[in-house]
C-alpha cells in the first residue's frame, strides 16, 4: 500500500470507487479485500472476561455474545455495563448521540441537515442539558459510572476504533450522562412526536369540512378492542374531553404486542408473559440485551442502545414487557402573528413577543447553517418540520410534555430491582414520557397492567391544530398517577396490549388517545381465549401467528364487488382470494395479492376526495375507511357512486404491478 490505512479508509468513506483506489495503490481487488478483512479483524474487541484498572468487574459472554456483567459494587457494575455496550455498539451510540443533539451533518454532510433541524427545533439538546441538572444522586452516579465504562473502552481502542470512525474521518468525543439523556430524549420524541397524526386530519378538515365526510376520514379499525374492559374502573366523572379514538394506519401490522396470562390458564400454574416490541428495522438493532448481576441487581433483558436500564426483561421476582400506549402528549397550535410587528403572537387579545434561540449546525464540507428557533408561550414554532403538505398555513407551534421535567431513567433502573408487581408499579411513578402500556407478573402469581407517563387533561378533543391564542385550549393539569389506567389480577385471567385503545369511552379521564388498529389486540384475545392451559410453546406459536384480521374483514366485501363485475381478467384473482386462508405466509399468493391491492385501494379512496399531489400522504391514514368501503359507503364518499369501478381500477393496477415484478403465473406471487 502506498498510503496509510487511515488514508485509504477515508477515501473509501467519501464514496471513492474501489476501482480508482486499486488503480492509485497499484493493487488488485483481491489484495484490497484481504486488506479490508484485516482492518475489520483488527478492530473486533476481545470478548472474553474483562478486568480493567478502573473497576472490579467481570464481563462474560454467552454463546450468543450477550454480555453477563458481574460486580459487587454499583460503580463497577455500571462501569461494566457501559464498557460492554461500547464494545458492541460504540459507533451506533455515537450516531444516536449525534442524532439527538442535531450533529449528524458534522460527519455525514448535508444529507442529514433535515434530521438535525428537527432535533434542534424540538430542542432535544436543550432538554438533555436541563435534565442532567435535575437527576437524583443515585441515578447520576450510575450514569457517571456507565459513562466511565464507555470512555475506558474508547481509550483502550487507541488507534483501532470501530471502522466507521476512520471511514468518516473523525473520533468520538468523551461520553457523559448528558449524552445518554439526549439519546433517551430523542427516543421519546420518536415515539410521541408523530406530527402527521395531527397534520393529516387538519388537512382533511380544511378540504372536507367538519361534517360526515371528515368523520369518515377518521374511521378506525376494530375500535371496540380496548386494553381495559368495561367496568374495570370507577364510573366516569363529570369532565370534558374524549378518551380517544383509533387512528387509521396502512401499516397496522408493524406495531408492538405484549400479553400476560395468569397461572390459572397456564400449564405451569404460574404466569406467562410475552413482549414483542417493534421498532423500524435497522442494522444493528436499537435494542441491547444484557444481564446485570450484583449490587442489588440480578436482571436480564433489553434496553435502548446508549441508555442504561432495561425496558423489558425479568429479575428473580418480576417479569415485564411493554407496548407504546399512544396517548397524545403533544399538541400543535395555529399561531396568529402580528402583521405589523414580526415575532409577536396573539394570546387572549394581546400581542406577546417570541423568545428566539439561535442554533448553529456544522456541516461537513460546507459552511455552517444558522437556524433561529422562535418560541411562543405554547412552545417552538415547528412549521419547518411538519409535513410539507401542511406548511402553508402560517406559523404552527408545538407543545410537548417532553419539554417538561422528566426522569424515566430512574424508573428504568428501579424497575430492574422490583420485588413484586406492586413495587414494579411504584417504580413507574416518576415516569413522564412516553406513555407506555406495561404488562408485568411476579412469582407470587400476580399479573398486572399499568399505563405509564403523564397525560394532559385537555378540555377539548381535536385531532387537528388548536388555536394558540385561546386559553381554553391550554392544558396545565395531568391525570394523577393513581388514576391512570391499570389492571390487577383481572377476572378473565389475562391482559394484553397491542398499541390498541387503552380504555372505552366511559373511562373517568380523557386520555386523548390516538391508538393503532385494534386488529392485533383482537387476534391476541382470540388466541388466548382459544385454550385454557397455555404452555411456553403456545406462546411462541402466538408470537408467530400471521392471520390478518383486516383481510378477514375486507375479503368478503371485495369478493362480492369482483363477482359483480364482468371483467374476465379477475377470474384468477377471485379464485386466489376465495381460497386464501387470510394468513400472511411468504408462500401465499393471496397475501401478496391482498396487500398490494389494499395499498392501491387506499390510494383510490384518497383520490376520490383529495388532490393528486396529496393523495400519497393522505392514503396512509385511510385504512379504516378503505376497509369499511368494501362493505358499505355510509357517508357517500364516492361522489358518483362509482365505488365498484374504483375497486376494479385498484385491482387492475395490482395485477399489472405483480405481473411486471413476478411474472404472469399467479402461483409465483
Amino acid at each position: 500500500m502506498k498510503n496509510s490505512d487511515k488514508s485509504l479508509l477515508k477515501r473509501l468513506g467519501t464514496g471513492e470507487s474501489i476501482d480508482q483506489v486499486c488503480a492509485d495503490e497499484d493493487i488488485t481487488k483481491g489484495q484490497l479485500e484481504k486488506w479490508w478483512s484485516g482492518q475489520l479483524a483488527s478492530r473486533v474487541p476481545a470478548m472474553g472476561g474483562t478486568r480493567t484498572a478502573n473497576a472490579n468487574v467481570d464481563i462474560q459472554r454467552d454463546k450468543w455474545g450477550i454480555p453477563h456483567v458481574f460486580a459487587d459494587k454499583s460503580h463497577d457494575l455500571f462501569f461494566g455495563y457501559g464498557y460492554a455496550m461500547a464494545q458492541d455498539r460504540l459507533w451506533q451510540m455515537d450516531y444516536l448521540r449525534r442524532k439527538a443533539f442535531g450533529r449528524l451533518s458534522e460527519i455525514l454532510g448535508p444529507s442529514s441537515l433535515d434530521t438535525d433541524v428537527v432535533a434542534r427545533t424540538v430542542g432535544i439538546n436543550r432538554v438533555a442539558e436541563s435534565e442532567v441538572r435535575r437527576l437524583p444522586s443515585s441515578t447520576e452516579r450510575r450514569l457517571v459510572s456507565f459513562s466511565d465504562g464507555v470512555n475506558a473502552f474508547v481509550r483502550e481502542c487507541d488507534e483501532l476504533l470501530p471502522i466507521e470512525f476512520d471511514l468518516l474521518d473523525y473520533a468520538p468525543e468523551q461520553w457523559s450522562p448528558q449524552d445518554s439523556l439526549a439519546i433517551w430524549g430523542e427516543f421519546r420524541w420518536y415515539l410521541t412526536g408523530r406530527l402527521p397524526v395531527i397534520v393529516l386530519p387538519e388537512i382533511a378538515k380544511r378540504i372536507l369540512g367538519s361534517g360526515e365526510l371528515y368523520r369518515a376520514f377518521l374511521t378506525g379499525e376494530a375500535e371496540e378492542e380496548s386494553i381495559l374492559p368495561t367496568g374495570a374502573y370507577p364510573p366516569r366523572i363529570a369532565t370534558d374531553g374524549r378518551v380517544g379514538e383509533v387512528v387509521s394506519d396502512l401499516s397496522e401490522g408493524l406495531g408492538s404486542n405484549n400479553w400476560v396470562i395468569g397461572g390459572e390458564h397456564t400449564a405451569s400454574g404460574l404466569p406467562l408473559l410475552a413482549s414483542d416490541p417493534h421498532i423500524a428495522f435497522a442494522s444493528v438493532s436499537c435494542w441491547y440485551e444484557i444481564h446485570l448481576s450484583g449490587a442489588g441487581f440480578n436482571t436480564v433483558g433489553s434496553g435502548y442502545t446508549g441508555v442504561p436500564g432495561l425496558l423489558f426483561g425479568r429479575n428473580d421476582h418480576v417479569a415485564w414487557g411493554l407496548t407504546n400506549n399512544i396517548c397524545a402528549q403533544r399538541d400543535l397550535y395555529k399561531e396568529k402573528e402580528n402583521k405589523n410587528q414580526a415575532g409577536e403572537y396573539l394570546y387572549e387579545g394581546a400581542w406577546e413577543r417570541s423568545t428566539d434561540i439561535l442554533e448553529t449546525i456544522e456541516i461537513k464540507g460546507q459552511n455552517p447553517v444558522e437556524k433561529t428557533v422562535k418560541f411562543t408561550r405554547n412552545g417552538p414554532i415547528v412549521t419547518e418540520i411538519i409535513p410539507a403538505e401542511a406548511s402553508d398555513t402560517g406559523p404552527v407551534s408545538l407543545r410537548w410534555v417532553g419539554h417538561e421535567p422528566c426522569d424515566e431513567i430512574t424508573s428504568l433502573l428501579e424497575m430492574c430491582r422490583a420485588g413484586s408487581c406492586n413495587e414494579f408499579r411504584e417504580s413507574l411513578r416518576t415516569w413522564v414520557v412516553p406513555t407506555f402500556s406495561f404488562g408485568f407478573a411476579d412469582i407470587s402469581g400476580n399479573i398486572a397492567y399499568q399505563a405509564s407517563g403523564r397525560i394532559p387533561l385537555k378540555k377539548y378533543w381535536d385531532r387537528g391544530y388548536r388555536p394558540g391564542w385561546e386559553s381554553a385550549h391550554q392544558w396545565e393539569e395531568y391525570i394523577p398517577f393513581d388514576q391512570m389506567p391499570r389492571i390487577e389480577n383481572p377476572p378473565a385471567g389475562w391482559i394484553r396490549s397491542a398499541n390498541n385503545r387503552t380504555a372505552p369511552e366511559d373511562f373517568p379521564y380523557p386520555l386523548s388517545g390516538v391508538w393503532s388498529s385494534g386488529y392485533r389486540a383482537l387476534r391476541i384475545r382470540e388466541l388466548i381465549e382459544s385454550g385454557d392451559c397455555h404452555s411456553r410453546d403456545d406462546i411462541n406459536n402466538m408470537q408467530m401467528d400471521v392471520l390478518s384480521k383486516r383481510a378477514v374483514d375486507a375479503i368478503p366485501g371485495l369478493l362480492k364487488i369482483l363477482e359483480e363485475t364482468t371483467n374476465p381478467a379477475f377470474v384468477e384473482e377471485k379464485d386466489i382470494l376465495s381460497k386464501w386462508d387470510m394468513r400472511m405466509t411468504k408462500e401465499s399468493p393471496g397475501g401478496s395479492l391482498f396487500e398490494v391491492f389494499f395499498n392501491n385501494w387506499t390510494l383510490g379512496v384518497a383520490a376520490e376526495r383529495f388532490d393528486t399531489d396529496i393523495v400519497p400522504i393522505m392514503s396512509g391514514a385511510m385504512s379504516g375507511l378503505s376497509t369499511e368501503l368494501l362493505t358499505k359507503d355510509t357517508y357517500g364518499w364516492f361522489k358518483d357512486g362509482d365505488l365498484s369501478r374504483a375497486v376494479c381500477r385498484a385491482m387492475q393496477r395490482t395485477v399489472e404491478q405483480l405481473s411486471k415484478k413476478m411474472g404472469d403465473d399467479r402461483t409465483n406471487w
